[in-house]
């Protein structure tokens, strides 16, 4: 782990060893495949896109799966853990990978796409609002969220962990924060899917 001081405990947990760990327990074409099927679920209803940045990308398990899916896709990430990006790094066709915060990331363009997939759900809530502005303020067209779904606020343990998982209705928030949102399509993917499982999640595509 750097020496860089982050503001929130759900920060310093990613950027250091469970985040190794995590990198450690998650690789496997599984993963892959489950999400080629999922992304070709979400993108059936949005028009043609050409660049996409994801938040909070790991080692690249969602990116891989979409340079299948669309291979001339110009793709940026953001990840916070520096043994995940160095491994998006190894990644071909991944453009410029922020080894930071999403918190404290300066991104100086817009993407037609942002995804965010697993992660809003690991955020301090107070913070939340700070990450709504920069998924926002960073795309041009669609906001794509994949995350755990619960109508009110709830906090879960997380492997031992407290403090470090939080379900909520996040695309719900977003329309009320911005008015000029609106929904493309949602839907669920269950973890006893026989075919293309996923953790259990609920996603949402979002248009400006």
């Amino acid at each position: 782990m750097g020496t860089k001081h982050y503001k929130t405990s759900q920060e310093e947990f990613w950027a250091g060893d469970f985040g190794d760990e995590y990198v450690e327990r998650i690789t496997g074409d599984e993963w892959v495949a489950s999400n080629i099927a999922l992304f070709s679920r979400i993108f059936r209803t949005t028009e043609r896109f050409d660049t996409l940045l994801e938040l909070g990308a790991n080692i690249g398990l969602n990116l891989r799966s979409l340079k299948t899916l669309f291979p001339s896709l110009t793709m940026d990430a953001v990840e916070i853990n520096s043994q995940a990006a160095a491994a998006l790094k190894q990644i071909d066709g991944i453009g410029t990978v922020y080894n930071d915060s999403i918190l404290d990331v300066s991104l100086d363009k817009q993407y037609e796409v942002v995804l965010i997939k697993g992660v809003l759900i690991h955020i301090n809530p107070d913070e939340l609002n700070r990450v709504y502005e920069k998924i926002y303020n960073s795309t041009s067209r669609y906001i794509v969220l994949a995350e755990y779904y619960n109508p009110t606020p709830v906090e879960v343990p997380y492997r031992g962990h407290e403090g470090k998982l939080f379900k909520r209705d996040f695309a719900g928030e977003m329309l009320d924060r911005y008015p000029d949102l609106s929904v493309v399509d949602y839907g669920f993917v269950w973890h006893r899917d026989v075919h293309f499982p996923q953790d259990d999640c609920t996603w949402f595509v979002l248009s400006k």
